[in-house]
């Protein structure tokens, strides 16, 4: 019994080490062999609470999946859910709120956690910060990455720092207690940070799509007809995130036919691309003509798009769409010609002007423009000298990327330049193990030094 108390105690010791570093795989592996998760650090406060002050929301989740308790009353009052509601990053909460957080909490625990996160809201995080120190000095705020994808204001002010994403929180809360928030509420905290990476607006539109009812769907898509262009913004981006999530027919037909009104409707520009953008993930029969309508747009934003709308899968395509894919592909702008050529790969009576488009492409300073133009011949259908030679040529560019693709088409087809191709592409780093192109370059290689 003693020595097994040791083991705890080093467990424990070790554990309260992870988390200080931050490396939730440690935690893990702690956890699974026995250590305490509700174990305290040297403040005596669990170490929850610790990885709740970092924002370490991989920490946290690790945590809580082993079983921290995250309701349990610390010596101040609080809990370490309150702290994460306090601490204003959504991926932190997300992580401590566990599973059916409803169903363990009590009523007025919900609520008093609902107030945390709306007074912090209501009042903002430097007016709130300013009335807990009293300090009269400016804030400082800095841009932050929250998760993997979104961003949140850091505000610091008078010695304490908190991250303001206490609108998504309070917008998470809701959700996981089940309270309906008025559709029109939670679309003025998403736009209020214009910027659909901003974690009021991705929360909003995830707890949205998420709300799966006609009531809902006809209240966000209202919006549309909204003077302000960000709620039309926003509007559109709950759509692309719904043709990514929800596969049912039943919308897909509603979907289609309200983007082919909005596309012959809409007069801003950047929104015009966006809904097009979406517009073209959907079948509807006048994919082509409103395509059309638009070939010769003053914005090459809306021009990109176009491109997509011409090419609609096991539709043929009609004369009149294949000569303004042919007019896209001489466009002054480079990213206009691109897609005219890669929506069209599979036409092969526009083969030939594809290539020769692509080709001047590979020569355009831009490197995203010359990668996306090399990736394109690569995997082309052309097989003549041209595209090999033009290739070949590419495996001097600064590019390492523009190189590697040059050199995979080169691969395809079995060029005898193939081998100081890969040569010359160098080493490549991390990332690339699971690469269709180093891969497909380690296998050319392979066949000719096992051939025999």
């Amino acid at each position: 019994m003693g020595d097994r108390s040791v083991g705890e105690a080093e467990f424990d010791s070790r554990l309260r080490a992870a988390v200080r570093a931050g490396d939730a795989e440690a935690v893990r592996d702690l956890l699974d062999r026995g250590a305490d998760p509700d174990a305290v650090d040297a403040d005596g406060l669990p170490v929850l609470c610790a990885a709740v002050a970092t924002c370490d929301a991989s920490v946290a989740e690790a945590l809580v999946e082993g079983g921290a308790d995250a309701d349990q009353v610390l010596p101040d009052g609080t809990t370490p859910l309150w702290r994460a509601v306090d601490g204003g990053s959504p991926a932190v909460l997300s992580a401590v709120l566990g599973k059916e957080p409803r169903l363990r909490l009590s009523q007025a625990a919900r609520e008093r956690l609902l107030g945390l996160a709306r007074d912090w809201y209501e009042t903002g995080a430097v007016e709130e910060l300013r009335r807990r120190t009293g300090a009269p000095s400016p804030a400082a705020t800095v841009r932050v990455q929250d998760d993997e994808y979104d961003w949140v204001d850091l505000v610091s002010l008078g010695g304490l720092t908190v991250r303001a994403g206490h609108g998504a929180i309070l917008t998470l809360l809701e959700w996981a207690f089940r309270i309906l928030t008025p559709v029109d509420e939670l679309i003025a905290r998403a736009v209020g940070q214009d910027d659909e990476n901003h974690v009021n607006w991705s929360t909003v539109r995830w707890i949205l799509t998420q709300r799966r009812s006609l009531e809902t769907w006809s209240a966000v898509v209202a919006h549309r007809h909204d003077r302000d262009p960000a709620h039309r913004r926003f509007v559109v981006d709950y759509l692309r995130m719904r043709g990514i999530l929800d596969t049912s027919p039943y919308y897909e037909k509603k979907e289609s036919e309200l983007l082919a009104a909005w596309a012959l409707e809409e007069t801003d520009a950047e929104i015009l691309a966006k809904v097009l953008d979406v517009f073209t993930g959907h079948d509807h029969p006048d994919q082509e003509a409103i395509g059309l309508r638009y070939r010769d747009h003053p914005d090459p934003r809306v021009r990109r798009e176009v491109s997509y709308a011409l090419s609609a899968d096991d539709v043929p395509r009609t004369p009149a769409a294949r000569d303004a894919l042919l007019t896209l592909m001489q466009d002054t702008d480079a990213e206009v010609r691109l897609r005219a050529c890669t929506a069209s790969m599979r036409d092969d009576d526009l083969l030939s002007e594809i290539t020769r488009a692509l080709l001047l492409l590979t020569e355009d300073p831009n490197a995203h423009s010359r990668g996306a133009a090399v990736a394109a011949l690569a995997a082309s259908q052309d097989r003549t000298s041209a595209v090999a030679d033009a290739l070949a040529e590419l495996l001097d560019d600064d590019n390492q990327l523009v190189r590697l693709e040059a050199a995979y088409g080169l691969a395809l087809r079995d060029d005898p330049r193939t081998a100081e191709a890969i040569e010359q592409v160098g080493p490549l780093g991390d990332g690339f193990e699971h690469d269709h192109r180093a891969d497909a370059l380690w296998r050319w290689r392979w066949r000719k030094e096992n051939s025999a």
